[in-house]
């Protein structure tokens, strides 16, 4: 059996990020991801005031409830949607004029759902080239609060955006929500709110959010579970492999280790303890249909080991994956395709069948650091498989390929 450990989960280092910054008192973070997108969002607090002091497995951050330190701040978000998203409702509950911008691939993907939501609130924010995306002008003055309804049918961060503001408010925020994806992102934003000592409920479609503000205190990173799906689903692949992730277990916030749930149904042998997860493989994948909506984040990583199963894989729900770092369902499919496999493919499905994939081939990465790190599964069975960009992981992992070759390496 191997075991490896995973790095911090991105999503839940975003989240704490804006909750110290936002907190009073200062925050330590233990075991933060350090990746592109994690250092992108403390340069941005940095940029925007907020002290910021990094040391190996802990960074500690200097809140500010009132808001950024800054009058005005250049914000540059790179590639990371947690930080062009939650950055500019973090700087709308100061006072100041604040500028932000990301790369060419963030500025292709939405934000209006977001931006209008702000605007009903009564932010002063304006779109410096294409209306509903990047770049941005937050002309800040503190927020009152009150009711609002949201559309988060493209991405579960809209939301959670708006539910991290809420504290910071004169007087609470009611979010009622007309539609949700990956809402599982949404629980770990509320355990993570609670955890710095806000008040937050839910009463059906409606989120109630008091203006407590938030309280510093000592937070630990677990381990990302979107970036373990790529080592289970090796485990389940690879005769006689097994693998087990410490840190992620029964009490995990991460809705993405769902996906082991989705490797047990394919006929992986699956055990969650309390503080770990193992998978091994039977020498078995089946086939199956299975709704992703709210794990959509591990669909690439299903795509990757679908031809390998005995019937087809047939994936639904996942529209909001044609929005993400790139149309990750074409991705899939065109990959998949230049490999011999048969896809199929609609608006917001695809469906995988058997077969065996044939290299040398060169994947088409599109920058997107998912499709390296699932068709690098592929590639165990797939000899010749190369990449056009291996170097996007560093978005989220930048020692993938290090950590994947020793974990192949490893008996």
């Amino acid at each position: 059996m191997t075991v490896i450990d995973i790095p911090g989960s991105k999503s839940v280092t975003a989240r704490a990020l804006f909750l110290a910054a936002a907190a009073e008192g200062t925050t330590t973070l233990l075991r933060p991801l350090v990746s592109d997108d994690t250092e992108g969002f403390a340069e941005g607090l940095a940029a925007l005031g907020y002290a910021v002091r990094r040391e190996p497995g802990a960074w500690h951050i200097e809140g500010r409830p009132a808001g950024p330190g800054a009058e005005t701040a250049d914000v540059y978000c790179r590639d990371g949607a947690t930080t062009a998203r939650f950055l500019p409702a973090l700087a709308a509950a100061g006072h100041g004029t604040y500028r932000f911008d990301a790369s060419a691939q963030m500025r292709r993907r939405p934000l209006g759902p977001l931006t209008t939501a702000l605007r009903a609130l009564g932010v002063d924010l304006r779109h410096g080239g294409q209306e509903g995306h990047h770049p941005l002008d937050v002309h800040a003055r503190g927020v009152k609060g009150g009711a609002l309804t949201l559309d988060a049918g493209q991405s579960s961060q809209y939301l959670t955006a708006l539910l991290l503001l809420g504290p910071l408010t004169a007087e609470g925020l009611d979010i009622t929500v007309t539609d949700l994806v990956s809402e599982p992102y949404v629980e770990i934003t509320l355990a993570m709110m609670r955890s710095f000592g806000a008040e937050v409920r839910q009463e059906g479609r409606t989120y109630r959010v008091a203006p407590t503000g938030y309280r510093a205190r000592t937070y630990g990173i677990e381990p990302d579970a979107s970036t373990a799906s790529y080592f289970f689903a090796a485990a389940a692949l690879l005769p006689g492999r097994s693998v087990t992730v410490p840190g992620l277990g029964t009490g995990a916030l991460q809705g993405d280790l769902a996906f082991v749930d989705v490797l047990r149904r394919m006929g992986a042998d699956v055990e969650t303890g309390a503080d770990a997860t193992t998978v091994r493989s039977t020498g078995t994948l089946r086939g199956l249909t299975v709704n992703m909506r709210d794990i959509s984040d591990t669909m690439p990583t299903l795509a990757a080991i679908a031809p390998f199963a005995d019937g087809p894989v047939r994936i639904e729900d996942v529209a909001n994956t044609r929005v993400k770092e790139c149309d990750r369902l074409d991705a899939c499919a065109e990959n998949l395709r230049r490999l011999g496999i048969t896809v199929r493919t609609g608006p917001d499905w695809i469906e995988i069948h058997p077969g065996t994939p044939t290299g040398p081939v060169g994947i088409a990465t599109h920058g997107d650091h998912r499709i390296v790190m699932s068709f690098a599964v592929t590639a165990l069975r797939a000899p010749g498989v190369t990449f056009d960009d291996p170097g996007c992981v560093k978005k989220t992992f930048p020692d993938f390929h290090r950590a994947f070759d020793t974990f192949v390496r490893t008996p």
